[in-house]
């Protein structure tokens, strides 16, 4: 049972009106937030359902505290307070020690001793498990790997040899960390040559890794990912990449081999960004962009063209094709107009 008092302690609001004992059930949109429900006001768009909400409390910001109808959560940043206050309704699974009956594990491997180990797991030899781990069913840990403290791999996670995880690393289903680079040499009968990855994999602290999402091990020297990255599901990082500390990639992002993206930074979905250059800290890059050239200086980045109706994109192409010829003539029309002026 949570109170809104509780809500308010732990969300770091100001609770304005309400009886801090109220019982709080759960958590709600503002339109369909019923009478004991939190809800929650983060984005402008959706100030509308404000006045008419059953909701029992709403967070919400200074700015939008006077059209509240029901006692308000006050926060400067009503995301974060939202967030905060949600984990207090999130399930949580009771911890379990030991190794299921059906997991295979190496003589040799370091388990330590409050540690689960799901149905159908491997742990090869020299593999490191330190105290907290909860390895869920079918994960594969390579040979020497090692996984941090309190992480938890949630099912059908394959950490790699020499792969190593920091404390605190949640792996969501499917990810692969430590699979072999994209390294090919092409011989001279047109034959691909494979490049041995001798490199590997190193995670820092409070680092979250997305379903199905891939981390390839280096070439010669580890890819790195730094403390409290967050990564969405299907994102593919080549050998050799860097990524800085607490930098967030959205879904289906790509990132080619030994680019370095800075610290604090966001890719949005779908971005690609091509190899050996080099991104400054604090820089955002809108979904779908490509990156194809290093960036050294902070800011919003953008690049493409948004939807447009077939029609109307039809005629945009058309056109976009005939750009070249338009400027070659626009240079020679300049070229002109110069030499009559000089003329008179």
């Amino acid at each position: 049972m949570t109170t809104l008092g509780e809500i308010a302690v732990v969300s770091g609001a100001r609770l304005r009106g309400g009886d801090t004992a109220t019982v709080i059930t759960g958590v709600a949109s503002l339109d369909s937030a019923e009478t004991g429900q939190l809800s929650f006001l983060i984005h402008s768009r959706y100030r509308h359902y404000l006045p008419a909400t059953r909701a029992a409390a709403v967070i919400v910001s200074p700015r939008d505290a006077a059209a509240c109808p029901a006692p308000a959560l006050i926060a400067d940043n009503p995301h974060i307070a939202y967030a905060r206050a949600a984990a207090l309704f999130e399930p949580v699974a009771e911890p379990q020690t030991g190794v299921h009956s059906t997991a295979w594990v190496d003589s040799r491997a370091r388990i330590a001793k409050n540690v689960w180990i799901g149905p159908h797991c491997v742990v090869e030899a020299g593999a490191t498990i330190e105290t907290g781990v909860s390895v869920g069913p079918h994960c594969v840990i390579g040979e020497q790997a090692l996984i941090g403290a309190a992480s938890r791999l949630m099912a059908r996670v394959t950490v790699c040899h020499r792969v190593r995880l920091g404390r605190r690393v949640l792996v969501h289903p499917g990810a692969v960390i430590g699979s072999d680079g994209f390294g090919l040499a092409l011989e001279q009968d047109g034959r691909w040559l494979r490049v041995p990855q001798l490199g590997s994999v190193r995670i820092g602290d409070d680092v979250e890794i997305g379903a199905n999402t891939t981390i390839d091990r280096g070439a010669l020297e580890d890819t790195v990912i730094e403390d409290g990255v967050k990564l969405d599901n299907q994102i593919q990082i080549a050998h050799n990449v860097h990524i800085g500390a607490h930098s967030a990639l959205a879904g289906c992002v790509g990132i080619a081999g030994s680019a370095r993206i800075g610290r604090h930074c966001m890719l949005g979905g779908g971005v690609g960004v091509a190899g050996h250059l080099t991104i400054a800290d604090r820089v955002q890059v809108t979904g779908m962009s490509l990156v194809a050239q290093s960036i050294t200086q902070s800011g919003v980045y953008s690049s493409g063209l948004a939807v447009e109706p077939n029609r109307l994109w039809n005629r945009i192409s058309a056109r976009l094709r005939r750009l070249d010829e338009l400027f070659r003539r626009l240079t020679a029309l300049e070229k002109t107009i110069k030499r009559q002026d000089g003329s008179v």
